[in-house]
């Protein structure tokens, strides 16, 4: 399985988009500082995941998160997780 992956960090407020074969193991690495790009909004949770049969699967839904029309799908599939952070 593959999966793509949305933390948040209340730290920092701010949402990231990742994609990986080990969902929790990645998880963990980007708690204990191991990714630079997220080492500065420890302690992330993890806000939302897909799961994927084929990693180019989870490699194209990664891109198109982090793109404009993607950003529009995020705030849609986080609906709810962001209603319970008010």
């Amino acid at each position: 399985m593959h999966y793509v992956y949305i933390l948040y960090s209340k730290k920092l407020n701010k949402f990231y988009v990742g994609a990986t074969s080990d969902l929790k193991r990645r998880v963990s690495e980007h708690n204990i500082g191991a990714s630079q790009f997220t080492s500065a909004g420890v302690p992330w949770e993890l806000a939302y995941y897909e799961a994927f049969l084929k990693k180019k699967d989870a490699i194209r839904e990664e891109n198109f998160l982090k793109t404009g029309k993607g950003r529009e799908r995020r705030k849609y599939l986080l609906e709810t997780y962001l209603e319970d952070l008010k």
